[in-house]
């Protein structure tokens, strides 16, 4: 069967660009990076370059994949628009080797410290000290191609990119990532993240006690979920309030968490709050789910409602992979697969700065169409002013 041609990337189709217009003097700390490897002194595609782009291919579904942006960059509009020149596809295919992802990091912290929180209602004022830098901590995988052999996973005949990513719950945005192989360490690599003043949240894939103790160490604090067998020697028993009780807890505890050897790390009592889950283990009995914390001040509801915000960085997952589309790698090599997922982080969160809400897959339809020109900017803006009235409606 002859192979179906590839429909042609016209100017007609990308719109907006004027949005993008506006993200230069943000990616302009770009341009110097991996300069170092032109040695001719020729270069004329450059890292900022190379970012526009593949924002662009976020924002817009015909281009989907390295050919389609190489031939979006041969049209004049997007030229001017972005202010970079055409590019062969050989060229855009190095960019993935040729220009460090890590770079692009420091973008992400930046957005994410510009953004504003979103939660409003009743409850904001209540709460809002308690999820000011509450972090959910959580990795995914990325399915990758069977050539890239650095993302081994499982076994020999398989492949994954995982993504480390910390999740801001007060601003509803990404805040840091990392990426690695399938078997990426997923507690060395929030070891190597950690920052002061935040409250991560974490489940059970992350109790490792001196990782607890380098959380405090780091002068911040945590929330986590550990084994049922945890061995913990009392220091006190807590009275419960009415509000924990309502939110499930049977028992507070203030402990020294460990046995003789793996206790040794602590250099503190934490506390242990167990919480009836409504479910039923294997042999039938009610489910208690340890919680750990070194927040002695708090109630052992506010524990319960912080580990439930864990669930923030799930939700994003989902949209990060199914509506974003980032199941779909341009690269192979995993700089490359780092710059793009980063990207992806960048656009999720100038989908914030634009709109003012925490994206959702209605929101994005209507962006792209108004990318690809079937909606004018003023169907975009009551769209837009039309979420935000329901957000209002539900506070």
């Amino acid at each position: 069967m002859a192979r179906r041609a590839r429909p042609a990337v016209e100017a007609k189709g990308i719109h907006g660009l004027k949005y993008f217009k506006q993200l230069r003097p943000l990616l302009a700390r770009l341009r110097d990076v991996g300069t170092e490897s032109d040695r001719a002194g020729n270069r004329r595609f450059f890292f900022d370059d190379y970012a526009s782009l593949l924002l662009l291919f976020f924002f817009n579904p015909t281009l989907k994949s390295l050919r389609a942006l190489q031939r979006a960059s041969a049209l004049d509009k997007v030229q001017k628009k972005l202010g970079s020149p055409r590019v062969s596809l050989g060229s855009l295919s190095a960019a993935a080797r040729d220009f460090d992802a890590d770079a692009l990091q420091a973008i992400v912290g930046e957005l994410a410290h510009q953004a504003l929180p979103l939660r409003t209602g009743q409850h904001a004022d209540k709460d809002a000290e308690f999820l000011r830098g509450l972090t959910a901590v959580d990795g995914s995988l990325l399915p990758a191609l069977p050539k890239m052999a650095w993302a081994m996973w499982f076994d020999s005949t398989h492949r994954a990119a995982k993504l480390h990513l910390h999740f801001d719950v007060f601003k509803a945005v990404p805040c840091h990532a990392t990426i690695t192989s399938g078997n990426g360490n997923e507690k060395k690599e929030l070891r190597a993240a950690l920052q002061p003043d935040h409250l991560y949240v974490i489940d059970r894939g992350y109790d490792e006690y001196q990782l607890f103790q380098d959380i405090i160490d780091a002068k911040s604090n945590f929330i986590g979920r550990i084994c049922d067998n945890a061995v913990c020697n009392l220091v006190a028993e807590r009275p419960l309030s009415k509000d924990a009780k309502d939110a499930g807890v049977v028992r507070d505890r203030v402990v020294w968490l460990g046995c003789e050897i793996s206790g040794h790390v602590f250099k503190q009592p934490l506390r242990v709050v167990e919480v009836a889950t409504d479910k039923t283990d294997s042999h039938g009995r009610p489910e208690i789910m340890l919680l750990c914390s070194d927040r002695l001040d708090l109630d052992a509801a506010w524990i319960v409602l912080g580990y439930k915000y864990r669930w923030t960085v799930e939700l994003f997952f989902r949209w990060f992979k199914c509506i974003l589309g980032c199941q779909h790698l341009l690269s192979t090599c995993q700089n490359g697969v780092a710059i793009q997922v980063y990207l992806a982080l960048i656009a999720s969160l100038l989908i914030v700065r634009w709109t003012g809400n925490k994206p959702n897959k209605r929101t994005f339809e209507m962006l792209c169409l108004y990318f690809q020109g079937w909606a004018s900017e003023q169907e975009l803006l009551a769209h837009l002013q039309h979420e935000n009235a329901k957000k209002s409606e539900n506070s």
